[in-house]
């Protein structure tokens, strides 16, 4: 089955924010193919659906970290007036009701699936750590190295990052 958006591209826009994965109002608008401010707009009709545990508004400088991590434009040069609203998994699923196009419904139902993928993956890495310490605590120091070697390959690998310049052989 194809999906309309792909996974990858959903999972490269849920950040994690005050202990929360959550989206942001322009990733999610560009996500459903309208303006950011007609997803406003339409949330702002129905505020009464989104809580402050469904969707805040950032504060100024997690807006300058995600800014800086993901070398967006910046505020003030002709872009938004206002912060952006970050959107929790069950703030997604709210958008729902407001948004009626059949591209707003296929692609929530995609953000929906990633949301539980990684829950998913969470609980299952969680569940293999806790197994991983109980088999060191059960067996000796002999495999005391067996087991640093499996920790160190369920450190996800870090994105090689290539040097700015030129570099003299």
């Amino acid at each position: 089955m194809d999906s309309i958006v792909p996974i990858e591209m959903i999972k490269r826009k849920i950040y994690f924010i005050r202990g929360q994965k959550v989206m942001s109002d322009s990733d999610l608008a560009e996500l459903y193919g309208v303006p950011t401010k007609t997803l406003i707009q339409a949330v702002k009709r129905n505020i009464k659906r989104f809580p402050a545990d469904f969707m805040f508004p950032l504060k100024n400088q997690e807006v300058i970290n995600l800014r800086s991590q993901f070398v967006t434009s910046s505020l003030g040069h002709g872009g938004r007036r206002y912060l952006p609203y970050a959107f929790t998994e069950q703030g997604v699923a709210m958008l729902s009701s407001v948004l009626n196009s059949e591209r707003a419904v296929k692609v929530n139902i995609e953000i929906m699936r990633t949301f539980v993928k990684l829950r998913q993956m969470l609980a299952s890495n969680t569940q293999l750590a806790r197994k991983l310490e109980a088999l060191e605590k059960k067996y000796d120091a002999q495999f005391k190295l067996v087991f640093d070697t499996i920790r160190q390959l369920m450190i996800p690998p870090e994105p090689n990052r290539r040097g700015i310049g030129f570099m003299a052989k």
